[in-house]
């Protein structure tokens, strides 16, 4: 199949939005401001970005709506609306906010872990999604899963395994210790196992409902947004110390310092503002190759994202290189190829196909020698 060139545009578009988003966010911690009491430390307020990654998600129901009202306005009826916003609109918005607790839980968690450990590990480590998923699927929704599906389960928790090692014994540039890199990539782990219930809640009870992806993803968006903007204020007053979280007083979240600290460092701004567009941009170039190409496509290129957060993490030092982690990478990739039934398997069918084709032209009778009587020269069985 040969890709059209908007087709090109939305690949690019997922690739360079998608690695945006996390490097922005790594970029954000990385930086250093001055906060409310004067002191300049690194940007550590996960739950304050995760407002703001939520906030990005719910401008995709604005989109929504405004996109929306003005095909109404051209007298579009619902069957004629375009492929982006097309879909049921008879459902209740609180179906969205199940699976949009589950997203809150895991996006403040996998923050808590990007602080933690390197921006490279972070994105390899969300691959362990495949593995929650598999299993939730198989006691939830009924699934069996095939065989290569299983393999290529296996193939990622060595994959895993092998990141994990390498952040244990590989060098470090970011002044974190083992200690600090370990309890990163487990959050980030156990956080996929959230993101997986969610996974499950929005087959079972969202995407039978038919409901347009943008819109679905706006008011989970919305639903996050506001739940975590409300619990900014109990968490202000909760005291876990020092050990993970650097604001003033050891609060669980000071949203205030994290304001103050957007405010006086445009490094931190630029990150925390690439974090909020850069997820809505993100959810509209995978929502669309889904649609136009394919759900294995948007596979492949999640990948490659992934591959391009982690030479960028080189390039700029953000940590050194690592035959291990590069071995686990390929390792991931093969085990994500796998499960998704993307290019290996595909590939070997068609080797095999081409070689019975090759075969079978090589037995035609009509290509075949035949001795003077016109009778072939080899017996058949």
């Amino acid at each position: 199949m040969e890709w059209t060139s908007y087709q090109i545009f939305l690949a690019l578009m997922m690739i360079v939005t998608g690695s945006i988003n996390t490097l922005a966010t790594k970029w954000a911690d990385q930086a250093e401001s001055e906060g409310r009491d004067g002191t300049v430390r690194p940007f550590n307020h996960p739950f304050l970005q995760a407002v703001g990654m939520f906030f990005g998600e719910f401008t995709c129901l604005i989109a929504f709506k405004i996109l929306h009202a003005y095909y109404r306005r051209k007298n579009y009826n619902e069957e004629e609306m375009p492929a982006m916003i097309a879909g049921n609109r008879d459902y209740s918005p609180w179906i969205f906010l199940p699976p949009a607790m589950c997203d809150m839980i895991a996006t403040s968690t996998m923050y808590i872990g990007l602080n933690l450990t390197y921006a490279s590990s972070f994105q390899m480590l969300r691959g362990a999604l495949i593995i929650f998923t598999g299993f939730l699927s198989v006691a939830f929704l009924n699934r069996t899963l095939k065989a290569y599906e299983w393999l290529g389960i296996m193939f990622v928790m060595m994959g895993l395994s092998i990141v994990g090692v390498s952040d244990m014994f590989g060098g470090n540039t970011q002044g974190k210790g083992i200690n600090s890199l370990i309890t990163g990539d487990l959050l980030i782990i156990m956080a996929q196992i959230v993101t997986a219930a969610q996974m499950v809640i929005e087959e079972r009870f969202v995407s039978t409902r038919n409901v347009s992806a943008l819109e679905a993803v706006g008011w989970e968006g919305f639903f996050g947004f506001t739940t975590l903007l409300v619990l900014l204020v109990p968490m202000y007053f909760i005291n876990v110390g020092n050990a993970i979280f650097t604001n003033p007083g050891g609060r669980l979240e000071d949203a205030v310092d994290g304001v103050y600290q957007i405010i006086n460092s445009w490094q931190v701004s630029v990150g925390f503002l690439g974090t909020i567009l850069s997820i809505a941009f993100f959810n509209f170039a995978g929502i669309s190759v889904t649609k136009e190409i394919s759900a294995t496509t948007r596979t492949v290129l999640d990948s490659v994202r992934t591959l391009v957060i982690w030479i960028f993490s080189l390039a700029v030092q953000w940590q050194v290189f690592s035959g291990i982690q590069l071995a686990g990478f390929l390792v991931l990739i093969v085990g994500m190829f796998l499960y998704n039934d993307v290019l290996i398997r595909p590939g070997i069918r068609r080797m095999l196909a081409s070689r019975a084709n090759t075969s079978s032209d090589d037995r035609d009778p009509i290509n075949e020698p035949q001795d003077q009587n016109g009778v072939d020269s080899e017996p058949r069985a």
